[in-house]
């Protein structure tokens, strides 16, 4: 890693932090405000880190900075926003956040995201933990050399780690928050998907669609992190709701729904971290 673009990001993180991270949270559109969950907070925007990418344009409800502290006794790094393809950045650039914060330490991933609900049944504020993922984007963050550390090959027949699910469908039985396991479609946007689009995606198995979390999924598992993927279903895909799509309409769903999902991600982090923390304390 030494020499590389990653070894300025990750040097200059660790100047930053005082404290390695046991987890990363990725949070979505209108799901931003977790991060005012995290206390002892240190708050370092995307434009300051040697080799992000420079945005030039903000995304609503993507504040663009990483905010590192604990939750729930928990020492976490969260992604207040996030790099997508549809903004013309490559794979890596996308991918690159997520290698950095792993080389400092993490070895648990948490993913949010604001998704198009497919499934019938799915309103608008319903949580679905990811079961399983299509990259319809077509684009793949580990195409190219190596990183040090990664597999070349990363078996994917479990991105989404199964004890994780499991634990967080028991956190959310037990905080009475309804949540349903699904397929997560991530498709390259910005455009909203077709009728058409919607038609073929349900018949390809998909419960929800979104423009996001697969490049950092498929990172994770050639790092070795283990994922545990939660997505907001702010509005329903196309032709479903009888209604035109708007960001306007995510925004406001997912502020609606950040209570229940703050209690999950809060109850569950401890327990998805756990290991990270018994090795610690064994040291």
């Amino acid at each position: 890693m030494h020499g590389t673009p990653i070894h300025d990001t990750v040097t200059f993180l660790r100047e930053r932090f005082t404290r390695a991270p046991h987890a990363i949270l990725v949070l979505g559109s209108g799901l931003g405000g977790l991060a005012d969950e995290i206390e002892d907070a240190v708050r370092v925007p995307f434009d300051e880190i040697p080799g992000f990418p420079r945005r030039t344009q903000a995304l609503a409800g993507h504040a663009g900075q990483l905010v590192a502290g604990r939750m729930n006794s928990v020492e976490v790094v969260a992604m207040q926003g996030r790099f997508h393809l549809y903004e013309g950045w490559e794979p890596a650039d996308v991918a690159l956040p997520i290698r950095a914060l792993a080389a400092l330490g993490a070895e648990t991933m948490l993913l949010t995201n604001a998704a198009g609900g497919i499934r019938p049944g799915f309103v608008p504020g319903d949580l679905m933990i990811i079961a399983d993922h299509l990259n319809l984007m077509f684009r793949n963050p580990l195409i190219g050399p190596t990183f040090p550390g990664e597999t070349r090959f990363p078996d994917m027949s479990e991105p989404y780690d199964l004890a994780f699910r499991r634990a967080a469908a028991e956190v959310a039985r037990d905080l009475r928050i309804p949540v349903t396991e699904g397929v997560y479609a991530g498709l390259l946007g910005p455009s909203y998907e077709t009728l058409a689009e919607v038609r073929m995606l349900g018949r390809l198995g998909a419960d929800a669609v979104g423009m996001s979390t697969v490049p950092e999924v498929l990172v994770a598992s050639a790092i070795g992190v283990k994922c545990l993927g939660i997505s907001c279903i702010t509005n329903l895909a196309a032709g479903l709701g009888g209604q035109k799509l708007s960001h306007d309409e995510v925004m406001e769903v997912g502020a609606r729904v950040r209570d229940q999902l703050a209690a999950l991600v809060r109850g569950v982090l401890p327990r998805i971290a756990g290991s990270n923390l018994a090795s610690e304390a064994a040291n």
